[in-house]
């Protein structure tokens, strides 16, 4: 199993409720496809910097799972097809760049308390 990284972006009209079970409803996949949701992380409305299907804005969310590598083809059919997600990226996280994500998500923890 690899570690990945997805960040994607939601439409920017839907409500807190339909981003919740958006978000819900990609993790229900992976988690029944048997990945490992290593982390999730809400970063909330914020300005694109261009144009998005004529939105100034979206919903950003991140996760980051273990899975194996066929399994993404799948989770990126469905991004596609969900019209709530605007764009999404997926990349490969090597050991520098998990430790990293570590570093940021304890430093993130401590300026919450």
């Amino acid at each position: 199993m690899k570690n990945y990284e997805t960040v994607f972006i939601l439409n920017p009209v839907l409500s807190e409720t339909q981003v919740k079970e958006t978000v819900s409803k990609f993790e229900d996949y992976l988690t029944s496809k048997g990945a490992e949701i290593v982390a999730k992380e809400d970063w909330g409305l914020k300005k694109l910097a261009y144009e998005i299907q004529n939105k100034k804005s979206g919903f950003y969310h991140l996760m980051e799972f273990k899975v194996e590598g066929e399994i993404l083809i799948g989770l990126e059919t469905e991004f596609r097809r969900d019209e709530r997600v605007m764009r999404f990226l997926t990349v490969t996280l090597d050991k520098h760049a998990i430790s990293w994500a570590e570093r940021r998500r304890e430093k993130l923890k401590t300026k919450a308390n």
